[in-house]
């Protein structure tokens, strides 16, 4: 009995090393037959959040195969971006520390990230919208989600790429708690406004970026401070290597 307590103890500590060390999933994740699979699978349950007089249009079918495709594509490319090195709950110390050892990699970064690459086309169908977990409790997590043009939370799928770095976690209503999760609609005004539909800002570009204090405080990117700090200085140098290595190209996933 003690044997096998301490090997079921060994499995869980090395599952928990695994998953500590994960890093974000290669170029080729998102094509490999599982997850071309689960591409499939969001797209179907992104069409049952429409009346069921839609979900056989063509417009909607090819409006959520995108939407489906887009979310494990750039979920995986974002974590790629951010190259984390721990577990996500790790990577915010990371981020946070005042010695900078992480440049980006907190949800909120990934949730205004998937956010840009969710607007780069104009929805008939469907909307964009934010929500927050365990909001005001110090540990609050920040994602996207998606409902139908027309409805309202909580109809709605959560897209999480922050989670598993990259590798997405979809939570469709029924599979999350309403009394944990809520709407977020404050952010979407500055969101809209930095990412319109069919926006042609390139993949680098980060909505918002620490201000000169170089710490935990964030302005927008669009600022003039934001503009002239460091990490605004180095958002406009990786835009520039990035549209250079794409050959003008906004993104690449």
């Amino acid at each position: 009995m003690t044997f096998d307590r301490t090997g079921r103890l060994l499995v869980l500590l090395s599952a928990l090393v695994l998953m500590a060390c994960q890093t974000a999933p290669p170029p080729e994740y998102a094509y490999t037959p599982p997850i071309t699979e689960k591409r499939v699978e969001l797209q179907q349950r992104m069409l049952r959040l429409l009346p069921q007089v839609q979900q056989s249009e063509p417009a909607a079918r090819e409006e959520a195969r995108w939407l489906a495709d887009t979310a494990y594509k750039a979920g995986a490319a974002i974590a790629r971006y951010n190259d984390p090195v721990f577990m996500a709950w790790m990577n915010n110390r990371m981020v946070n520390s005042m010695w900078n050892f992480s440049e980006r990699g907190l949800c909120w970064h990934y949730q205004h990230d998937m956010y840009r690459e969710l607007r780069r086309r104009a929805l008939s169908y469907f909307r964009i919208g934010c929500c927050v977990r365990d909001k005001g409790d110090g540990s609050e997590h920040h994602c996207v989600y998606v409902s139908a043009a027309g409805g309202a939370w909580p109809e709605s799928i959560i897209l999480d790429p922050w989670i598993w770095n990259g590798r997405l976690e979809v939570l469709a209503n029924g599979d999350f708690p309403l009394k944990r999760w809520e709407d977020e609609p404050g952010i979407l005004p500055f969101l809209q406004s930095v990412y319109p539909e069919r926006h042609l800002q390139p993949f680098e570009h980060w909505a918002r970026v620490k201000d000169g204090s170089g710490f935990r405080g964030y302005v927008s990117s669009f600022t003039e401070e934001g503009k002239n700090s460091r990490q605004g200085r180095l958002m406009q140098k990786r835009i520039r290597q990035g549209m250079q290595q794409r050959g003008g190209k906004l993104y690449h996933y």
